[in-house]
Order: C-alpha cells, then sequence, then structure tokens
C-alpha cells in the first residue's frame, strides 16, 4: 500500500515521509525529485521553459505510477489538485493531508527559490492559494493530520493514523 502525503509547500511532506518510510520500512519517494530525474531539468527550468501544465501532467502521471505499492511518497503541494490522480490515489492507497497553519508554512518556503511558485509570489498571493487549496487536500484524502509537531511526532502520528484506518497491515 502506498501512503500519499498531501498538504501545502512547507508542511513538512518530505522531512516527516522520509521518517515515516524508515519506520516503516517503506520505500520512499518525493514526487518532484521523480519529475527532477524524469525530465532531467530542475523545477524552476521546468516551470520557466515548458510551463506549470507541463509539470503537473507528469506529476499526475507519476503519482498514477506510485500507486499499489508499499512506499511512502512525498506529493508536490499540487498533487492533488488533479482530481484524475486524487482519487486514483483515494481509490488504490491512502492519502494523508498533513495539516499545517499557513504562517508555518510560509516560514518555511519564503526565501526558498527552488520553488518557484513561492519565489514568484507574495504572501498574499500564496495565502489565497493556500486557502483555495485547503478544501482540495481535505476532499482528496483519507485521513487528516495536524503536523505542527515535530517531524519525528509528525511521522509517528501518519504510522498511527493509517493503521487506526486499518489501510494496511502495518
Amino acid at each position: 500500500m502506498t501512503i500519499f502525503l498531501c498538504g501545502f509547500m512547507g508542511c513538512g511532506k518530505t522531512t516527516a515521509g522520509r521518517l515515516a518510510a524508515k519506520k516503516l520500512g517503506y520505500a520512499y519517494f518525493d514526487t518532484d525529485e521523480l519529475i527532477v530525474q524524469k525530465t532531467d531539468m530542475t523545477i524552476p527550468e521546468i516551470f520557466s521553459k515548458k510551463g506549470e501544465p507541463f509539470f503537473r501532467q507528469i506529476e499526475a502521471e507519476i503519482v498514477v505510477s506510485l500507486c499499489e505499492k508499499n512506499a511512502v511518497v512525498s506529493c508536490g503541494g499540487g498533487a492533488m489538485l488533479n482530481s484524475n490522480s486524487a482519487m486514483t490515489a483515494l481509490k488504490n492507497d491512502c492519502v494523508v493531508f498533513l495539516d499545517v497553519p499557513f504562517e508555518v508554512c510560509y516560514n518555511r518556503i519564503e526565501n526558498d527559490t527552488n520553488r518557484p511558485i513561492a519565489s514568484s509570489s507574495t504572501k498574499d498571493e500564496l495565502h489565497k492559494r493556500y486557502l483555495q487549496r485547503y478544501d482540495v487536500y481535505m476532499n482528496n484524502s483519507n485521513i487528516q493530520i495536524d503536523c505542527s509537531g515535530t517531524p519525528t511526532e509528525n511521522a509517528d502520528l501518519i504510522i498511527s493514523a493509517v493503521k487506526r484506518g486499518n489501510y494496511a497491515n502495518l
């Protein structure tokens, strides 16, 4: 079973995801890293040369390709915006929304030049995007977790929630 982690940029998907995968003995994947490998371009290069729609298409293909594996997958902040890939992940596996307040996310991403959307947006624009995506994350996840704790605490919360949801024999 694949455990897909979704949430806004900077919510801790990568850090908590790596820890959860290690604790479970699962493989770990980051969709952004897989996109970079597949395209042989950095994320800023993809956005500037090919555009966001191209990025989202590759992202959706990768999400679908990772279904039904024993893995934890950190999805990019917009991965669950694609209704087809979100529904495929929900139908076949488990999608966990890491719910973190906007201010916490913003403090983590405000100077990150590897995030084209964050680096080209004002704080108000990012907050608006956060609010727009919040319901999408809620609607496209089986489990929602308040991940305001440490990465280790958050990884443990992810594992506990998935176990309680009877999604797999973890």
